[in-house]
């Protein structure tokens, strides 16, 4: 599996060249009423966990590349209703709502890659949550009163209807732009705030869809069709659900906004919850 050969070669490279500590300056996301006719850059603070929100208008494009992988074709015109997606990942803090709440479970494990407390320490709470499997992240989103990202959805947020190879455009990938493995090593070597890359941000006003942590997604993993589709959903039924976006853990190809990967939805890693390079955002429809 793609992302199992990764994880492996990150381990070695880490191993033989250390990880790179360099916290990028975090963003702060607030409300703005500042939007376009069709309500781009509009955004609302959902209640539950106080994530803001973006509001991405409906539109057309291609999904999918020529330049990928086998599994990005064919590409194929996608069409869908305006919808909200989270402005960044979900953090530490915000899940840990649900848990006291008593409708989520706490994540897999308490430790990060790096840090031998994470989940518990105060000092993580705006860092995504990690070791959730993908039942985890869709009761979160349930209880959020919102729902996981369709993969096309997830995809558009990244890409637009312009297809950018990566979220702010087609230019350069570099740690300043995103949490990913670079060429002469992590540009973190863990997971960071999120928000922390200004020049990292979507058209649509999102953060992080490339590196820090992949992104649990609702669909699950299917070849694509050739057809033009409207609000697709993804296949009926399978073993395996979409991951999108790469992670601080994997090299500047993973980065792509159209790259895919998957996992079982209760992954083998962790005593089947999820890892420490997978966390999830969420969505809503655009009523």
């Amino acid at each position: 599996m793609k992302l199992l050969a990764r994880i492996f070669l990150g381990i070695i490279v880490c191993t033989l060249v250390g990880c790179i500590s360099e916290e990028a300056q975090p963003v702060t996301v607030t409300p703005s009423p500042t939007s376009t006719p069709d309500g781009l850059g509009h955004r609302w603070v959902r209640p539950n966990d106080e994530m803001v929100m973006v509001f991405v208008p409906g539109g057309e494009f291609q999904m999918g590349s020529n330049m990928g992988e086998a599994d990005e074709q064919p590409v194929h015109t996608v069409v869908l209703d305006g919808y909200w997606i989270d402005s960044t990942e979900v953090t530490i803090g915000q899940y840990r709502r649900c848990v006291d709440a008593g409708a989520c479970r706490p994540p897999g494990r308490d430790r990060s890659f790096s840090r031998d407390l994470y989940y518990g320490d105060p000092t993580y709470d705006r860092f995504p949550v990690i070791y959730v499997g993908w039942h985890d992240a869709n009761t979160y989103c349930e209880w959020a009163e919102a729902r996981l990202p369709t993969e096309a959805e997830w995809e558009y947020a990244a890409r637009g209807n312009e297809g950018y190879r990566y979220p702010w455009g087609d230019e350069g990938l570099e740690c300043v732009r995103a949490n990913y493995w670079g060429v002469d090593g992590g540009c973190v070597g863990d997971t960071t705030q999120v928000g922390s890359y200004p020049g990292g941000e979507s058209w649509c006003g999102a953060y992080d869809l490339a590196g820090n942590v992949w992104e649990w997604v609702a669909d699950v993993y299917g070849e694509y069709s050739a057809e033009r589709q409207e609000n697709p959903t993804g296949p009926s039924g399978g073993r395996y659900r979409v991951m999108r976006g790469g992670s601080w853990f994997n090299n500047g190809y993973s980065m792509r906004g159209a790259n895919r990967d998957r996992d079982p939805a209760e992954s083998p890693y962790a005593e089947g919850r999820g890892f420490y390079a997978v966390g999830f955002r969420c969505a809503c429809d655009g009523d």
